[in-house]
């Protein structure tokens, strides 16, 4: 019998020996009565695969363990319970069987950022252990309680589809030709065919996801499952009320607890305490004398020698505030006698855009429509919280305790969207200089733009340094929920106008932005808004205003679609008002409008190069014109960050081994499968196998491309390495192997310089590099619930189907939880939902049929002519919701969420079914 004893702090009460079988062999915990069974898996037998995403709220599935046999969830499930009684995780699993299960995810693209993908894995397995063959239906039925916000699902069910015939040993029927490019069988028989590397794994093939097989199994190790010897755990102490003023703290208590290290508050920040990716005005602490902005604020800093023991002392500091009231509407806040938020005042940014004569363009209009739209607060919801380790180093590497001597410096790993930003910051907070921050990425569990700033990175590493131990952190998930930027609310006031024909001639918008409490990157998100305010239409004559203003509430920042989603609901809703008014159907007004080839865009920019929005609205047509209840809605989306700032990319190959290439690049894998792209690119480029390249993320190369955001690393990361590998190319066609090569570096850059701020003053303003273009059609049924969301895209070159696939019903996913059922609600600053189940997000039983369509229309100046997908993706999906939902019943909803919809309704309060 193998005896491993639990974890014992100062704070453990009633500790008892716990015995149970764990994936095949007898153990002996010794564990605290209150203890669950997740947390004693993962910290007493480092069994990885069950992951913590949101413990204690058994709401996200991650954790899924067999327990006699029965999928449970282990962060509900006390370790007590399962004394005597049979634990099985993915590690447990025969091998044979845990193969079968990797290889069908990967083939079927069932794994994106690949945390949640565990849990998912199991239930599988288990629901096929009872039933061999179930139909999609019965499959997505028992994936309810697991949710993903990656994949949309429909590659995950397909999967468990593919398991389950492989293990009848069906193999795939010859009518099945999409599958049969997925399947283990096939692909393992390709290989042996003997294809050339850029044949079987360069642009346009479905190369596997790289490192599938550990992100399936629960092998791979984010942030939270590394563990690192002699380190201490942090816990945040956040502010209770979202305005106060900080008056003392009391620490005492909580240094009174056995097992506590430090307890650090701003005083003892050696450099800057303000951060912020554009704007300095985020304290990583805030200190006594000064007002707090948001529940998210963090006031001290608690190291222990145990997370447990950490998060418990946070909560024995006593806090002394003067509580004021908040500002909570941007409307009060842009009052006179409003209290400032930030010494320059509430206003953070103001947008605008103007061309034409837009009052003389009203007066001869035909039509005109008049209308106020809000949007909601979203919170990204990825399934990995937050976490941060911080390792103290010596000059010769070693672990030191010194932290303070000018030989020292740090190794931070990260989850961030850009490590370079995470080590500038880093950097300031600590008095030091960059170098001596070496930030590495650990691919995340997900993003979506809310990994952006930094989280909890700076405080981690200051615990650190003045700890002279590795420090690790890690959030739950309400102070995830707390803590990080959220999409901004916009109300968006529209007047719009078009001729007798429908020919539009006239918008005026005003659009008020909630920024939150921090700038983050708010102003460039309302700056985006305005430039997408008339979508991708064209009118010579607008007048586009658009306000960031600061509240205390929670921050707003970067989510996908970066402000083209909420500008997207209130133009298109205004096209189909305009479209009855006409007398024409909405895919017909939309026809007359759309933007060509030599039109110009609402930012100014004239579109010189070929692309495919017209081809995406002939894609759609005959099912919308077939549909009884359709709606129909066209997208735009930049692709960069562009508006007179740098788009760069950078890449590094290194030949590492005889077998083995680096591929070093500035950009985030966060789920989007860039580093998969990274050894396409290099696959197609040098002719060698995917398995010699091995992509990685970190500052110790000047590969510095800011931000992954916008679809920047497909595009500009995939121009980087593309010349980096041909140079290599040109080493092996010269005769020379990798073995030769070893040492060698080979370099590839790119940067478009050549973009304009909107409204300069040049007569042809180019504000962008290239966009993505989208149509999107939403059918519902006769009852109004959602039946069929088809999706086509000019996408400029599909670079791997599979992955694609998978972003674009990932994509819908989200935009339908927008248009429907999510919502984060802030009431005078305060969180009003702190659960995942409260947020609605949709699961796999709800999702409606996803048809893609992908539209290859090159982009002359990108990689292969790729546009990146990342942010239209649902673009046009809230707005194509809403115009069905006005065919089926007539009322013309300007606000999201539509839950008062039938199509909402049937979500969150499913019809039941007979027996």
């Amino acid at each position: 019998m193998a005896t491993l004893p639990g974890k014992k702090s100062a704070t453990d009460r009633n500790a008892a020996n716990v015995s149970f079988k764990l994936n095949g062999r007898d153990v002996t915990a010794t564990i605290d009565a209150q203890r669950s069974l997740l947390s004693a898996l993962r910290d007493d037998f480092d069994v990885i695969s069950p992951k913590n995403g949101c413990e204690p709220q058994a709401a996200c599935g991650c954790c899924t363990v067999l327990v006699d046999g029965k999928p449970q969830l282990s962060c509900a499930m006390k370790a007590s319970k399962v004394t005597g009684r049979e634990v099985v995780t993915l590690e447990g699993l025969p091998e044979e069987t845990r193969t079968q299960i990797a290889d069908c995810f990967v083939h079927a693209g069932g794994v994106q950022c690949g945390f949640c993908i565990p849990g998912f894995a199991l239930r599988g397995h288990a629901l096929l252990e009872k039933n061999d063959s179930p139909s999609r239906a019965e499959i997505a039925r028992d994936l309810r309680g697991n949710l993903c916000r990656c994949t949309g699902y429909a590659q995950i069910i397909d999967a468990i589809e593919l398991l389950g015939r492989v293990r009848r040993g069906e193999g795939v029927r010859p009518s099945e030709p999409e599958a049969q490019a997925r399947d283990p069988v096939a692909a393992e028989r390709e290989s042996l065919a003997g294809a050339s590397g850029s044949d079987r794994n360069g642009v346009g093939q479905r190369l596997g996801r790289y490192r599938g097989r550990e992100l399936v199994l629960g092998d791979f190790r984010y942030v939270d499952d590394i563990k690192v010897d002699g380190s201490l755990f942090a816990a945040m102490r956040f502010s209770d009320h979202p305005r106060a003023l900080l008056k003392s703290i009391d620490t005492s208590d909580a240094l009174a607890v056995r097992g506590v290290q430090r307890v650090i508050t701003a005083a003892d920040v050696p450099g800057e305490r303000y951060v912020g990716l554009i704007t300095r005005d985020w304290p990583v602490l805030v200190a006594i004398g000064e007002e707090t902005r948001c529940v998210g604020d963090i006031l001290a800093i608690v190291v222990a020698d145990d997370q447990r023991t950490a998060r418990q002392a946070a909560q024995l500091l006593k806090i002394d505030s003067e509580v004021r009231e908040p500002v909570s509407d941007p409307r009060r806040a842009l009052e006179p006698d409003a209290p400032k938020i930030h010494p320059r005042g509430n206003l953070l940014s103001r947008s605008a855009l103007h061309h034409g004569d837009v009052d003389n363009a009203f007066g001869a209009a035909r039509h005109i429509v008049e209308q106020t739209y809000a949007t909601q607060r979203i919170e990204h919801m990825f399934l990995e919280p937050e976490a941060c380790i911080a390792i103290p180093k010596t000059r010769d590497q070693g672990t030191q305790a010194r932290g303070h001597e000018a030989d020292a410096s740090l190794h931070v790993l990260s989850q961030g969207q850009g490590v370079f930003d995470d080590q500038r910051q880093i950097a300031s907070v600590l008095g030091w200089e960059p170098e001596r921050v070496r930030v590495e990425l650990v691919s995340n569990g997900g993003a979506f733009g809310g990994k952006e700033d930094m989280s909890i990175q700076a405080q981690t590493a200051l615990a650190a340094v003045l700890c002279g131990r590795p420090v690790k952190c890690t959030l739950t998930r309400e102070e995830s929920f707390r803590l990080h930027p959220k999409r901004h609310p916009i109300t968006m006031h529209l007047k719009v106008a078009c001729d007798a024909d429908g020919h539009l001639t006239a918008v005026r918008a005003r659009m008020l932005g909630d920024k939150g409490a921090y700038a983050s990157v708010g102003a460039k998100v309302l700056e985006r808004a305005a430039g997408h305010a008339i979508g991708p239409y064209r009118c010579e004559n607008v007048d586009i205003e658009s306000l960031a203003v600061y509240t205390n509430n929670p921050p707003c920042g970067a989510m996908r679609g970066f402000g083209a989603n909420q500008a997207s609901f209130a133009i298109e809703r205004c096209l189909d008002t305009l479209a009855q008014r006409v007398g024409i159907d909405g895919w017909e007004m939309r026809w007359r409008n759309v933007l060509e080839q030599g039109d110009r865009f609402c930012t100014g920019q004239t579109l010189d190069k070929p692309f495919g929005l017209k081809k995406t609205l002939l894609a759609v047509k005959d099912a919308y014109k077939a549909a009884r209840f359709a709606g129909i809605a066209c997208g735009i989306k930049n692709v960069g960050i562009g508006n007179g700032m740098p788009d760069e990319g950078k890449a590094v190959l290194r030949v590492e081994s005889a077998d083995r290439v680096s591929i070093r690049t500035g950009f985030t894998e966060m789920g989007q499968g860039f580093f998969t792209i990274c050894i396409q690119v290099a696959c197609e480029e040098t002719g060698l196998p995917a398995e010699v390249f091995a992509p990685t993320t970190d500052t110790s190369a000047d590969v510095n491309c800011g931000q992954t955001t916008a679809s920047r690393a497909t595009v500009l990361g995939g121009v980087a390495i593309q010349r980096a590998a041909k140079k290599l190319r040109a080493d092996l066609n010269a005769g020379k192997s990798l073995a030769d090569l070893v040492g060698r570096e080979y370099r590839g850059d790119y940067a478009c310089t050549y973009t304009s701020k909107p409204g300069a003053d040049t007569p042809d303003p180019k504000t962008h590099l290239t966009y993505g273009f989208a149509t999107q059609v939403a059918i519902l049924d006769d009852d109004g619930a959602l039946k069929k969301v088809i999706a086509a895209h000019d996408v400029g070159r599909v670079m791997n189907p599979t992955l694609l696939e998978g972003q674009m019903q990932g994509s819908i996913h989200m935009g339908l939880g927008y248009a429907l059922t999510e919502e984060f609600p802030v009431e005078a600053g305060r969180l009003e939902n702190t659960t995942i189940k409260s947020l609605s997000v949709l699961r796999a039983h709800q999702m409606p049929e996803v048809e893609t369509i992908f539209i290859e229309e090159p982009d002359p100046e990108t990689a292969y002519g790729a546009r990146g997908v990342g942010e239209i993706g649902l673009v046009p999906t809230a707005p194509a919701v809403a115009a069905a939902l006005e065919a089926f019943d007539g009322v013309h909803r300007t606000t999201l969420p539509m839950k008062d919809s039938p199509a909402a309704r049937a979500i969150l309060k499913p019809r039941k079914r007979p027996r």
